[in-house]
């Protein structure tokens, strides 16, 4: 079956500090490869998957960068559009002493923001196991619908549809609230990617609302990480709880990139193109813990690396880490909650 999964939506230069002056502000600034759509579908191609990327780049020397990095990673990039319209999306990435990163935005205008439903490829569904999307592709309006088509097309096509919330405030406007684009938006996905405290801003009417609202659209799967605090996991017959990785931090800028790179991997290799895959899946709960123990060990990885496509991890790397001594089987629960 097709294993291509697709990842849609910005990518952009992150500049990373370097280095820091007498009063604390960074010497110099380095150009890295990113955007979160972008980081999943070069995790995917490291880890020995067929990634692709879709989306639009500006026709400057950073869409001519990112352009190249991407095929370098070996992802697919016949979904990449390019414009003279607006330039490539910047970001700058300031880290704290544990590697936590903040960020700064030079967007909008970007070039991602261009991108519109005639400019999917006809094709770019055909072969594809997974659409996955972040929240970054929902602040412009008619970029947020574009969003939504891409995931329809991707269900007409019988292709799983994935969402990672990676909420970044700092990029919606003042006067909107970022929940109006986003539940549509999660209601077309059978997986949802939450850190704890998106799960918060979510729940403003309590976690078992946030939960009901998920079941209601297609969502058969709901993931939440806390860094290397345990994950927690949600279907509506289940819920389970699993520990995961701690490890020396460096760069927090791509772990949950990798993850869901990890994640999509193994299930497009397991063939869990579906939200009827992902319920025998969770029904097979040794299954679905090696699939979380996989992502959360290619997220554990890329936090020791600086960077985002530079430290995604490959295959054997994954593999090998996970070969250290597993978590006690006393951490690890599920129950169901019917």
């Amino acid at each position: 079956m097709a294993h291509d999964i697709l990842c849609f939506g910005e990518a952009l230069i992150d500049f990373h500090s370097e280095g820091r002056n007498e009063r604390g502000f960074p010497r110099a600034f380095v150009p890295f490869a990113g955007g979160a759509p972008a980081n999943v579908a070069v995790a995917v191609a490291r880890l020995g998957g067929r990634g692709a990327f879709v989306g639009m780049l500006g026709s400057d020397l950073f869409g001519n960068l990112l352009l190249d990095s991407l095929n370098a990673a070996g992802v697919d990039c016949r979904g990449v559009a390019r414009t003279g319209e607006a330039n490539t999306a910047l970001a700058f990435v300031a880290h704290d002493a544990r590697g936590e990163r903040s960020f700064t935005f030079y967007r909008p205008p970007s070039a991602d923001l261009l991108f519109r439903p005639q400019h999917f490829r006809e094709d770019s569904f055909r072969d594809a196991a997974v659409l996955h999307v972040c929240s970054n592709s929902l602040t412009d309006p008619a970029l947020a619908e574009t969003t939504r088509e891409g995931m329809r097309r991707a269900r007409a096509a019988s292709a799983l549809v994935s969402c990672d919330l990676n909420l970044r405030p700092a990029l919606w406007p003042r006067e909107v609230d970022p929940r109006s684009e986003v539940w549509p938006t999660l209601a077309l996905a059978d997986l949802v990617k939450l850190s704890k405290e998106e799960f918060a801003w979510l729940a403003t009417e309590g976690e078992e609302a946030a939960l009901e609202r998920l079941w209601q659209g297609r969502t058969r799967l709901l993931i939440v990480t806390d860094a290397d605090q345990p994950i927690r996991w949600f279907h509506p017959d289940a819920e389970g709880v699993l520990p995961v990785y701690a490890v020396p931090m460096i760069d927090s800028t791509a772990a949950g990139d990798a993850f869901v790179g990890g994640l999509l991997h193994r299930l497009a290799l397991d063939g869990v193109a579906s939200g009827a895959a992902l319920d025998q899946l969770v029904s097979e709960l040794p299954r679905l813990h090696t699939t979380l123990r996989f992502a959360a060990a290619c997220g554990a990885i890329t936090v020791t690396r600086q960077g985002s496509f530079t430290a995604m991890p490959e295959e054997s790397e994954v593999l090998a880490f996970m070969e250290t001594p597993a978590v006690p089987a006393s951490q690890v629960s599920a129950s169901a909650t019917h």
